[in-house]
């Protein structure tokens, strides 16, 4: 557990996943708490790819290995290498294991850090390969909305940093890319949080100047803000009808229906050199 007077935060081993980012001020638990009649997660994290891939494969080097959707990590056990009351350290080494879907020599770290009323999330990903490493990753937190009792989600909207036009990215039943978007309904910089929202699964927007989403109420002034500086993806999901929204910043996607490309041609993949170290953080911060 992190702590301090404004936050407690709780993460479990496996898949290194947060479930619990409590407020102490106002006694609101603001993360999703994994009911499985509904959606059993938390807040996963996604690794080595961010949805889902062709036939549930990844090519490399003219082999097909499995790999299922948002990759094998949510379900792996992290080794908590370091903690202290404001942060803890999550390591996951290949193994065996990971080789058979993910032919890859790697160390993918998850650190939380706790300041104040904000949670960092930094993904370290570190290449003990002969060759570069290529991978997506990305966050799927998901928040309760209400906040609270006597409250409805249609009291709630996200508001975006800026007034842009948003558009999404459609997905077939599968979860690929059509090639086909349509524009998100907004009122200047906000999207309206409805039951009918995510119908056609989740909006997936691959172009935007915002870097920063806030979770806010028309009741209150309260609010969840997640800032995302260095994920160029967002996706934003609910399964319709339920009590929660997910912000989720990405480095990678799914793939498009039709053929599978090479894994390190895959859209938005990400690369990391011989001996080196990716990293990329974003925050959640409420208040």
């Amino acid at each position: 557990m992190l702590f301090n007077d404004i936050l407690s935060v709780n993460i479990r081993p496996q898949g290194a996943e947060l479930t619990s980012i409590f407020h102490k001020p106002s006694g609101t638990e603001h993360l999703w708490q994994g009911d499985p009649a509904v959606w059993g997660w938390h807040a996963p994290n996604l690794f080595p790819v961010v949805g889902g891939c062709l036939n549930n494969q990844i090519w490399v080097d003219g082999q097909a290995y499995p790999m299922g959707r948002h990759g094998f990590t949510r379900q792996s056990v992290f080794a908590l290498a370091e903690q202290t009351e404001s942060m803890a350290r999550f390591v996951l080494t290949d193994s065996e294991e990971t080789r058979a879907s993910y032919p890859y020599r790697f160390v993918f770290e998850i650190v939380y850090t706790l300041e104040g009323a904000t949670l960092a999330v930094t993904y370290r990903v570190r290449n003990t390969d002969d060759r570069p490493v290529f991978f997506s990753v990305g966050a799927h937190p998901a928040f309760n909305v209400p906040f609270g009792a006597n409250e409805d989600l249609t009291d709630y909207w996200l508001e975006f940093a800026y007034t842009e036009p948003l558009q999404t990215h459609l997905l077939s039943p599968e979860g690929y890319f059509t090639g086909q978007t349509e524009p998100i309904e907004q009122i200047d910089n906000r999207i309206p949080l409805t039951k009918h929202l995510f119908d056609k699964d989740a909006l997936v927007i691959k172009s935007l100047r915002s870097r920063a989403v806030q979770i806010r109420s028309k009741n209150h002034d309260r609010a969840v803000t997640v800032r995302f500086d260095q994920f160029p993806y967002l996706g934003i999901w609910a399964k319709p009808g339920a009590p929660f929204v997910c912000i989720e910043p990405w480095l990678g996607c799914a793939d498009s229906v039709g053929e599978p490309v090479p894994f390190p041609q895959k859209e938005a993949i990400q690369q990391v050199g011989v001996g080196e170290v990716f990293e990329a953080t974003f925050t959640v911060t409420i208040g």
